[in-house]
């Protein structure tokens, strides 16, 4: 069976954000020793130190909303690019931040894992 690689980006997607909204601290299972988290300017290594990164985050509620979503195979291996953009609502704050973030997913047995992962926020010029 072809992989429908819309439908796995879509379906990683709302899995990734409902976690991340919810409880940033599950997200672990998503990473691997090899994965790469680039959070802005701060890079790190590694499934432990990446939700450590997250967890520290300074803020304690968030809700993301998707504008867009595009994806691509990446290789004949069945490994996926996604990118996303959309706005961010950060605790008490009425304006939604502008956000990018790109997912590179890697095939695992029947599921996937997070290898690279890249967030921006979207400041106006």
């Amino acid at each position: 069976m072809a992989l429908d690689f819309n439908q796995l980006a879509q379906q990683f997607t709302e899995f990734y954000y409902n976690q991340f909204d919810s409880d940033r601290t599950q997200l672990g299972n998503l990473y691997r020793d090899e994965s790469m988290l680039t959070f802005e300017t701060s890079q790190v290594q590694g499934a432990k130190d990446i939700v450590e990164k997250l967890v520290s985050l300074p803020f304690q509620r968030v809700a993301h909303r998707i504008t867009t979503l595009d994806a691509q195979p990446a290789s004949s291996n069945g490994d996926v690019l996604v990118m996303i953009t959309g706005d961010l609502l950060i605790d008490e704050e009425q304006n939604p931040q502008r956000f990018s973030q790109v997912f590179h997913l890697i095939p695992d047995g029947n599921s996937y894992y997070v290898f690279n992962d890249i967030f921006r926020l979207n400041y106006a010029a």
